[in-house]
């Protein structure tokens, strides 16, 4: 059984900074080399939406457009953990942010459908 557990959300104020873990067990996700790793966030009253992925063969990644150049994820395959380092924090960024992965091939990143495992969620509110 796959868990997915993330840490790292909190309270910050407009232009911080905060780092998100998704801390993976289960299954070594270096193992499957269709294996990706990805962000969404869903804020009150709206759609859960993608945010990042990273695929875990290769590194290659894709971000929203609404957080490309301030957001990085990354990926420890030692740790099987993924992260998000969030830079330039703006309001509009609170929301609470799901971690989620597939280890088997599926034809996009953009959609929660592509994913198999869901993390719990953690709380990011950015004041202004």
């Amino acid at each position: 059984q796959v868990q997915l557990v993330e840490s790292g959300g909190g309270l910050v104020q407009a232009g911080d900074s905060l780092r998100l873990s998704c801390a993976a067990s289960g299954r070594t996700f270096s193992s499957f080399s269709n294996s990706v790793m990805a962000w969404f966030r869903q804020a009150p009253g709206k759609e859960r939406e993608f945010v990042a992925s990273i695929t875990w063969s290769g590194g290659v990644t894709y971000y929203a457009d609404s957080v490309k150049g301030r957001f990085t994820i990354s990926r420890d395959n030692a740790k099987n953990t993924a992260y998000l380092q969030m830079n330039s924090l703006k309001p509009d960024d609170t929301a609470v942010y799901y971690c989620a992965a597939r280890t088997s091939w599926s034809p996009g990143y953009y959609s929660t459908a592509h994913y198999t495992y869901w993390g719990q969620g953690t709380q990011v509110t950015v004041s202004s």
